[in-house]
């Protein structure tokens, strides 16, 4: 049998119990839980989860004021008719807060039946309620209401059941795929409404079966904070932070607190002080509140931005991609007209049109490779690339990749030179994508050596594969080192050189490099001091 205890029953606890803790556990949740449930509803009045936080918050605030009531009143009429709603209310806003999580997890109402199912288990107290059962008998001279034992039962198992389920609900989260962000906001919030939910049923029953109806007091002051980290998690997406909130309420909780004393305090000094620290506290809030809503404004302009460059950068990915394939597009078309030439599909030609028709060809396959770089380039970057890794031996794709390149080298009068060491060379990775990296790195000594000659090295150390690609170019200027591997990271002469340079070759092998695990860097004396590029990859 269930016994509250109000203000005509202080006197047999020895006035353990004051007032003044009494209206403070009562009046500020009642404070936090309306400003906070407002705060929701304004924000999205049309949002099913607002309207439901809003319902749940009201039916608690009825609760609080109805429980505060038979506290501190010594009506008995009144105690009496508001003690018989109490437990009615407990179960409405506990089916409230089930359905406010429930929500949640589904994004979106649930179906008209489960509806009828919720309002179908307040039917029992509610009519126990209005058919004046739910109160078996007062004692007059100490206080004391009789709660319907069958009431008090019924609710018990109903709010242990929601704890059950609300719990398991608190795990869903984790088995989402969201982003880091929006999962901690939902743990938070499903988190929090079932820590609301178990301090308050739970103090509740330990305060009536142990006498000691302190901890039901104390209670209340702590389940506001759940209520913040609630519409925190409401608003978590939204112009709010926990800094913002957490400051708010913080101040304001201060200044109830602060004016609340001036219903207590007797003394005329003691008003005057409390009064003189109120006014210049307000004061002091006003400046903070000011400089958080700044603080908002700027926080809203970011994001705005940020949503803006998102818009922008989806803009450009479209239009390179366009692009790209547009001007591939033509090169292709003129690489076979230039391809026709050559191999006799239009007819014989001069020795002089042949060579035109070489240099054509020979423009074509760089902008189609150029094409490429950029496509890839984007392509990695946003993660569209697919790796199909492998056990590969990578010195044959060294060996393939220098064979290929002899010819451009050499008509440079360049020489190139292999120094590989007795080993095994097999990694996992894509072996298409690591021809590409080689390539790129040999094209790059190609170019930027006017003449001289171009070492490759191969070596195993410490289960650690070691490409070297030296040459006797024209170095790094340390300005230029700042840029390497960073998109469209050219050197400032690198034009001047070579008029195909993107930015994006060293770029691309870093990003892929970086996928297989390994590292890339570049390395040199100066300028006209040539330069070393090195890549190191695990091995199997």
């Amino acid at each position: 049998m269930n016994i509250i205890t109000n203000a005509c029953y202080l006197s047999a606890l020895g006035d353990a119990i004051d007032n003044n803790l009494i209206y403070y556990s009562h009046l500020i949740p009642v404070f936090f839980t309306i400003l906070l449930s407002l705060l929701v509803f304004l924000k999205a009045r049309t949002n099913v989860l607002s309207k439901a936080f809003l319902a749940f918050s009201f039916v608690f605030s009825l609760w609080l004021i109805g429980d505060l009531i038979t506290w501190v009143s010594t009506n008995y009429y009144l105690i009496y008719s508001t003690w018989s709603l109490l437990v009615y209310l407990e179960v409405v806003f506990f089916v409230l807060g089930f359905y406010f999580a429930t929500v949640f997890v589904r994004k979106s109402d649930i179906p008209m039946l489960g509806k009828f199912a919720l309002l179908g288990v307040t039917i029992f107290p509610m009519w126990i309620t209005i058919t004046q059962q739910s109160v078996t008998g007062f004692n007059y001279p100490a206080c004391e209401a009789f709660n319907s034992s069958i009431l008090d039962t019924y609710k018990l198992y109903l709010e242990f059941l929601i704890l059950g389920i609300t719990f398991v609900y608190s795990f869903f989260p984790f088995f989402k795929k969201e982003g880091f962000y929006k999962k901690k906001s939902s743990i938070i919030m499903l988190g929090s409404m079932f820590l609301f939910l178990s301090v308050f049923g739970i103090t509740e029953y330990l305060a009536s079966i142990t006498g000691n109806y302190e901890l039901n007091l104390y209670a209340l002051f702590v389940i506001p904070i759940f209520l913040i980290a609630i519409t925190y998690s409401i608003f978590s997406l939204d112009i709010f932070n926990i800094k913002v909130i957490s400051t708010y309420f913080l101040v304001f909780g201060f200044l109830i607190l602060m004016g609340s004393q001036l219903l207590f305090v007797a003394d005329k000094t003691d008003q005057w002080l409390t009064a003189l620290t109120l006014i210049l506290s307000l004061a002091l809030s006003y400046v903070l509140f000011k400089n958080l809503h700044k603080e908002s404004e700027q926080r809203i302009y970011i994001e705005k931005l940020n949503i803006d460059l998102q818009n922008v950068i989806k803009q450009r990915e479209s239009l390179v991609h366009l692009i790209t394939h547009k001007v591939k597009g033509s090169f292709t078309r003129t690489k076979y007209i230039f391809a026709g030439l050559l191999d006799g599909t239009f007819g014989s030609i001069t020795p002089e049109v042949k060579k035109m028709a070489e240099q054509g060809l020979e423009f074509d396959n760089g902008g189609i490779q150029t094409v490429d770089l950029v496509l890839n380039v984007a392509n990695l970057q946003n993660g569209l690339i697919k790796y199909n890794m492998q056990t590969i031996d990578f010195k044959d794709i060294v060996e393939k990749t220098i064979n290929e390149k002899k010819v451009p080298a050499e008509a440079k009068g360049l020489q190139i030179e292999t120094d590989f060491k007795e080993g095994t060379y097999n990694v996992t990775g894509d072996a298409f994508w690591l021809k590409e990296i080689v390539s790129n790195l040999l094209d790059n000594s190609i170019h930027y050596t006017p003449a001289g000659k171009i070492m490759i090295g191969l070596e195993v150390k410490n289960s650690k594969l070691l490409l070297s690609v030296k040459d006797t170019g024209l170095g790094i200027t340390e300005e230029d080192k700042l840029n390497l591997f960073k998109e469209g990271g050219r050197g400032k002469d690198s034009v001047r050189v070579n008029v195909d340079s993107t930015g994006y070759g060293l770029f691309t092998v870093k990003m892929v490099i970086q996928e297989h695990k390994g590292r890339v860097w570049g390395e040199s004396e100066g300028a006209g001091k040539g330069s070393q590029f090195y890549v190191e990859l695990p091995t199997v």
